[in-house]
């Protein structure tokens, strides 16, 4: 595993916190998982394919995602984590120079 594919990782691992944050409303509970299942393959799909990127500005990179990591795990509200369960592949995928849409 390279050092993009662990730091997505991390980046599914919050994906996950933030899904039972938010599955806690019952009425979204679908929408919820529907989003981390596609957010995590779109963000796997990315890492695997950029194992040839040519010399990442890998600091900045890992600095970005950690604190991305970092502001989604303080979200207790299960609102908030249903947004930030776009928010953050989203910021992810711009961190990692790709488009985000």
């Amino acid at each position: 595993m390279t050092d993009l594919q662990a730091a997505v990782e991390r980046v599914v691992a919050a994906l996950g916190r933030l899904a039972a944050v938010g599955e806690t409303i019952q009425d979204e509970w679908i929408y919820v998982h529907d989003l981390e299942t596609v957010w995590t393959a779109r963000l796997r799909a990315v890492a695997a394919g950029q194992g040839s990127m040519a010399a990442p500005p890998w600091p900045e990179i890992e600095a970005a995602l950690s604190g991305l990591v970092a502001e989604a795990d303080r979200i207790a509200d299960p609102h908030r984590a249903i947004d930030w369960l776009s928010t953050l592949p989203q910021a992810t995928l711009v961190a990692l120079g790709e488009a985000a849409w």
